[in-house]
């Protein structure tokens, strides 16, 4: 909700008046859309003066300069490291747009830590964004909510030193290494024999590990056979190797959140190599806040878990008690709408883990396209029918078009209900990039112009939609 600022007639959002110094800024509605109102000093802010009242003010667009002068007068909208909370959440925002929804649910939980801006290289390729806008979005509208509590912003599944150095240097306060091309896959299913000949072997860090046994807290123990430690070693010491150098050049000494991914493999990370990995970079002396192993079962986008429910407790269990034993926590990746294997996350890491979402975001905002311009759905959802092969290149899902209930079955108000149900939740959610860059013969946008024009109308549903959809996520995890 918005009201008229008390001088200058603009609607002001009410939380997004602040002062530092002899300076007043606030968040109004103009008919450029949102903009920085600017009274008092500037210390630097851009955009065109404006009289009303006989009052002199600033109106400054909501740009990248503007961004990072917000950020040096007000540092809260500027991100910082936050992982050694007890739970934290990432949040990922393809559109810019939802962090208003997010910060409804995180002030109902103050003890969690959010991550407000996150995305991947992958991310970004796909809806032709940049860090500098993940970011500013981020900033923009923790400012106009007034939320002074703190988040972070991560670069994640990073995979080159130029990546994160990109990442870095936009100011972002946490990174996510993603080491699966440093994993080998090809060794889990090969034989005792072809790993005993096998080169890479390092047989004095095997004999780290063969045939002993490493305690945890709770009674838990580990037993490591012969066969278990070639093989976590032929499997992981390369990627091993290359945490430890990102560590070095990157991380050592910084004030940035360290999280190392293991979870973009072939086969599911087993407690025995996970502790294996822990216990390596412990020895060489590198530090991170969160490490994310590949869980046995499926995380796949947009869905619920599948998988062995029990078996997932009970190795969860273990993972968590590797990840207190190291000084870290348990991260879980694709975490959007895994509802039935949430209270399993919380009650085994005793509410210290890290959790990320991302598509479910988008697809609250496909949900208000279809209650709101059923038409416009029914393009958006044909288009994504028409694309989903292209974009299968990019996720794996199971999702079968053919399962998707046929549009000319459905009257416009059965349309939000597709985005409860499992395969047309996946086609739309994998999908995403294709449809925000789609362009019309002529050059012009084909959706993405009409999208956001609906979203910044309806704004406060979009918020509400989320506050109720990721608080659902929190509230199974905290319970």
């Amino acid at each position: 909700m918005t009201h008229k600022h008390s001088h200058l007639g603009f609607e002001a959002y009410p939380q997004s008046h602040h002062e530092a110094g002899n300076t007043q800024i606030c968040m109004v509605k103009t008919g450029k859309g949102s903009q920085l109102l600017v009274q008092g000093e500037n210390p630097g802010f851009e955009g065109e003066s404006v009289i009303h009242d006989g009052v002199t003010a600033l109106l400054a667009p909501l740009n990248h300069h503007n961004a990072g002068k917000l950020r040096e007068v007000f540092p809260f909208t500027a991100p910082r490291p936050g992982l050694e909370n007890g739970c934290s959440i990432g949040v990922g925002d393809r559109l810019g747009i939802a962090t208003p929804g997010h910060l409804k649910v995180f002030a109902r939980y103050p003890k969690v830590f959010p991550i407000l801006a996150q995305q991947s290289i992958r991310e970004l390729n796909l809806t032709k964004r940049t860090y500098e806008d993940v970011l500013n979005a981020a900033s923009f509208a923790v400012f106009r909510e007034g939320y002074t509590s703190g988040f972070g912003a991560d670069g994640d599944h990073l995979k080159k030193p130029e990546e994160i150095e990109y990442a870095l240097g936009c100011g972002f306060s946490m990174i996510t290494l993603d080491c699966s091309e440093h994993i080998r896959n090809d060794v889990p299913g090969k034989s005792l024999e072809d790993l005993q000949k096998d080169p890479q072997g390092n047989a004095n860090i095997q004999s780290i590990y063969a045939d002993k046994t490493f305690d945890l807290d709770g009674g838990m123990q580990l037993h490591f056979s012969k066969e278990d430690a070639l093989r976590a070693d032929l499997i992981y010491s390369k990627a091993i190797a290359f945490m430890a150098q990102i560590y070095e050049r990157y991380v050592k000494g910084q004030r940035v959140d360290f999280e190392i991914s293991i979870d973009e493999t072939m086969t599911p990370t087993s407690p025995k190599e996970h502790y294996f990995v822990a216990s390596e970079l412990k020895r060489l002396g590198v530090v991170c806040q969160s490490l994310a192993p590949r869980f046995c079962g499926e995380f796949q986008k947009g869905i619920d878990y599948i998988g062995d429910h029990k078996q997932f407790e009970e190795e969860m269990k273990v993972h968590a008690a590797i990840a207190r034993h190291f000084g870290y926590k348990v991260s879980v990746h694709s975490g959007s709408d895994k509802f039935s294997v949430f209270p399993a996350v919380g009650r085994q890491t005793g509410g210290v883990f890290h959790l990320k979402t991302a598509g479910t975001n988008w697809l609250e905002a496909v949900r208000l396209v279809a209650i709101k311009d059923p038409a416009l759905y029914r393009a958006m959802h044909q288009f994504a029918l028409d694309s989903f092969k292209e974009a299968s290149a990019y996720y794996h899902v199971k999702a079968k078009p053919e399962n998707v209930p046929a549009l000319d079955t459905l009257s416009d108000a059965q349309l939000p209900g597709l985005m409860d149900q499992e395969d047309a939740r996946q086609v739309l959610h994998i999908t995403y990039g294709l449809i925000l860059t789609a362009k019309n013969e002529d050059g012009t946008s084909r959706f993405k112009d009409a999208l956001y024009a609906l979203w910044h109308k309806y704004e406060d549903d979009y918020a509400e939609l989320l506050s109720k959809h990721i608080g659902r996520h929190v509230d199974l995890l905290l319970k």
